[in-house]
């Protein structure tokens, strides 16, 4: 009997470490913001997290339109049977 492969992520504990980097990464990101300085075009880009909640908006925007889109686009399941 062979024995399956064990990938990288069918281990739970490799999956919480990676998360935990990448909570490490966006919190540093995050207290960068405070000491960066930025050469801002518009006023609000100048606003502590501007960049990171324009981001999240813009995605959970992106999702809502193609969730619409599909509506639109959407062929039968046997659209190319004959």
């Amino acid at each position: 009997m062979k024995k399956e492969k064990q990938h990288i992520f069918d281990n739970p504990e490799n999956i919480r470490n990676l998360l935990h980097v990448f909570y490490t990464i966006c919190l540093g990101l995050l207290l960068v913001d405070f000491i960066y300085h930025r050469h801002v075009v518009h006023a609000w880009e100048a606003l502590w997290g501007f960049y990171g909640l324009f981001g999240f908006i813009a995605c959970v925007a992106l999702v809502l339109v193609a969730k619409e889109l599909r509506k639109v686009l959407k062929r039968r399941e046997d659209y190319y049977d004959d």
